[in-house]
Formats: C-alpha cells, sequence, structure tokens
C-alpha cells in the first residue's frame, strides 16, 4: 500500500464525519477508495478535498443525487449548467437572508430595546423595517 494513502479512520477524523458517512458516499459513488489495508478502506489524500466540497454543498441544501450530478458534470451538458446556475441564485438569495439574520442577531445582542424584536434597529437590520434615513 502507498504510505501515503489514508485509512478510513484517519479519513473519517480529518473530514469530520463518520466512517458510516464515508462508505454511504462511496456507495453512492461520491467518493472511490484507493483499495484496501485488511478490511480497512483506505483513500488517497484528495479525498479530503472532495469531502469538503460535499459538505458544503450538503450545508447548503444540496441532495446527495444534486451533488452526484454536479461532480458528473461535464462542459458539454447545457441543461446541467442551467441547473447549476439556477441554483447558484437560489444560493444568492440564502446568503441575502442569512446575512440579514446575521446582523440582526448582532444587533441584539447589544439592544437595550424591550422586546428587542419590536426594536426599530433590529428590524431594519432583518429586512423587515423601514430604511432609516
Amino acid at each position: 500500500m502507498d504510505e501515503d494513502w489514508l485509512d478510513i479512520a484517519e479519513v473519517a477524523q480529518r473530514s469530520g464525519l463518520a466512517p458510516s458517512a464515508l462508505r454511504f458516499y462511496e456507495k453512492k459513488e461520491l467518493i472511490a477508495s484507493a483499495g484496501r489495508n485488511g478490511l480497512r478502506r483506505t483513500y488517497h489524500p484528495d479525498v479530503l478535498d472532495r469531502l469538503e466540497l460535499i459538505t458544503c454543498a450538503r450545508d447548503a441544501g444540496f441532495s446527495v443525487a444534486e451533488i452526484g450530478r454536479f461532480l458528473a458534470a461535464r462542459p458539454g451538458d447545457p441543461d446541467l449548467r442551467a441547473r447549476m446556475a439556477a441554483r447558484a441564485g437560489s444560493l444568492d438569495e440564502q446568503i441575502g437572508r442569512l446575512t440579514r439574520l446575521r446582523d440582526s442577531l448582532r444587533h441584539a445582542a447589544v439592544c437595550d430595546h424591550e422586546p428587542i424584536i419590536t426594536c426599530p434597529d433590529f428590524k431594519q437590520a432583518l429586512g423587515t423595517g423601514p430604511a432609516r434615513p
């Protein structure tokens, strides 16, 4: 076995994913093992980058099937590219909502208004109140 390969326990520890998740992703063909060292799966270190992408996509709400299609995308697939562009637009909207929520929570952490959710500055940060001059 190549000494640079990582066994499943090390990949799990370094990625923060359970070994069962790694086996699941392998079954769904999102990752591939490089072989075995005894009974333990081994992986090329590049799998950590791929797992980071998978985890990020899962956190953003992508399904395993969507991630699989994305990972298999080729430049000649215009339908998939259009879906990816549409999804990027949806993510922009989600980022905007989360940014407003973050800003309102930061304000709420220091606000003295009683109750906080009625504070005009809190509402403005959340995007539900009128713009302040």
